[in-house]
């Protein structure tokens, strides 16, 4: 590389000139100038060198951590201006990265994967039932395409896309070459967690907490990738913080101290699982070539399960509020309004993300999979029809994302909306910025020129949506 670029150099200086005027030239301000002999010539090429390299190193396909929490709201997050947990892992990734202000799912964690997986909205998949996964597109997923551009594939944690015991291939076809995923509506989580492996059900959980068990997979498969030299594409689909499964014959067990975790100790093991990936990130070497991504499924949930009384489906709640740059907020997961559909969103790629950026781009769960292909140079097949738009050169710092409004849809209803304003299709046309709870629609009769404007065209999307 360093030759070659002696040589465009050279080429550039030397065409109908003596050898002493094709020199580059190098301006020490006013009118003083040096030419640079051979020796220097030959040092700023090795430095110029040097630092194109570098840049293509660090610009080349990265390997991908995708971590989604489960029922977490931007206002648990210290980063983000929560002050009632501790997140000190998040802080520090926020801190190496970017923040996204305006990253929008679905306010219910199914739709939320679908859309996440496949890159459409579940309106244009037939809105797939409960707990499943439209077959057409099981070979369409961002697992799938990254497996086609060479990528090790893996997912743990929470998957809700099948009963594992019925379907045990069902993650293979989606593209996975490796998972650990627990037994939604089938067994627990989290304490004497069932966990489907590979296609078999584990026998050695019984005393384990499912997190970590979901972690050291993930870190072994990370290690073997790179044992093997092979690009990664690791999906933590966290159990945390979502309570324990409350339709079974027999309530799951509860943890150590008698009772099921509250909302704030799962938001602290959240974290730390957090920072046990970023530390072997680290220590392994895979720090500069990995692109990190930690946002969540939907908002806080509205009420949490703490324990169960007897052998009936008999719990004790609790109903998580959380206070939020000087205001209480209570869970909002199931509804349509920001807190339940607004989620964090943090990315750090190092050497390519400038560290401590906050980003007021619009992005929306359709977007990762066009800006996962982008980033690791993956295939759609010809005849792809997909809602979201690649962000892929807003991370790289390059240009900024295409999407002009967010969407999100929760039982038959749904909304469109610009960073501040969101038309439901009911008609409802709230400022978001000022309004935060959605107490009182906005009268388009007198809305001001930069509202109509916002109005016409989210007016216009809702029509094409319909």
């Amino acid at each position: 590389m360093i030759r070659a670029f002696e040589m465009f150099l050279y080429s550039r200086h030397s065409g109908g000139h003596s050898k002493l005027d094709s020199l580059p030239t190098l301006s020490l301000g006013g009118n003083r100038n040096m030419k640079i002999w051979p020796n220097s010539y030959r040092l700023m090429s090795l430095v110029v060198g040097c630092v194109l390299f570098a840049q293509a190193s660090a610009s080349e396909r990265p390997n991908i951590l995708f971590i989604l929490a489960d029922d977490v709201g931007r206002e648990a997050l210290e980063c983000y201006g929560g002050t009632s947990y501790a997140t000190p892992n998040l802080n520090q990734l926020a801190a190496n990265g970017a923040i996204f202000n305006h990253c929008y799912a679905m306010p219910v964690c199914h739709p939320t994967r679908v859309t996440l997986l496949t890159g459409q909205y579940p309106r244009h998949l037939g809105n797939p039932k409960w707990g499943s996964f439209p077959k057409k597109v099981e070979s369409r997923t961002f697992a799938s395409i990254a497996k086609g551009a060479g990528y090790a594939t893996a997912v743990a944690g929470k998957w809700q896309l099948s009963l594992m015991g019925k379907d045990l291939n069902q993650p293979n076809r989606m593209g996975f070459d490796q998972w650990s995923l627990f037994g939604w509506h089938e067994g627990p989580r989290y304490h004497d967690p069932m966990i489907y492996e590979n296609g078999r059900l584990r026998s050695d959980t019984t005393g384990k907490y499912g997190p970590d068990l979901y972690v050291d997979f993930l870190l072994d498969f990370m290690k073997q990738s790179k044992n093997e030299k092979k690009r990664f594409m690791a999906f933590y689909s966290m159990a945390l913080c979502h309570d324990v499964t409350d339709d079974l014959k027999k309530p799951v067990p509860h943890g150590p101290r008698g009772r099921y975790d509250n909302f704030a100790e799962m938001v602290e093991q959240m974290d730390s699982h957090v920072g046990q990936l970023m530390t072997f990130l680290k220590s392994s070497g895979l720090e500069d070539n990995t692109l990190v991504i930690f946002t969540a499924d939907n908002g806080t949930a509205v009420r949490s399960k703490l324990s169960a009384i007897g052998n009936r489906n008999n719990f004790v709640y609790e109903n998580p509020v959380s206070e939020f740059q000087g205001k209480s907020v209570p869970g909002g997961k199931g509804r349509l309004t920001d807190w339940g559909t607004r989620v964090p969103g943090i990315a750090v790629w190092k050497g390519i993300i400038k560290p401590g950026q906050s980003w007021d781009n619009l992005i929306d769960f359709s977007d990762f999979l066009p800006t996962f292909t982008d980033l690791i140079g993956g295939q759609l097949p010809a005849d792809t029809q997909l809602d979201g738009h690649s962000f892929a050169s807003l991370l790289r710092g390059q240009d900024r994302s295409k999407r002009q409004w967010a969407y999100a849809e929760h039982r038959g209803r749904f909304f469109v909306k610009t960073r501040d304003r969101k038309l439901y299709s009911t008609g409802e046309f709230f400022n978001t910025s000022v309004d935060p709870f959605e107490k009182s629609p906005l009268d388009k009769s007198s809305l001001s020129l930069e509202a109509k404007s916002d109005w016409r065209r989210l007016k216009q999307a809702v029509a094409e949506l319909k």
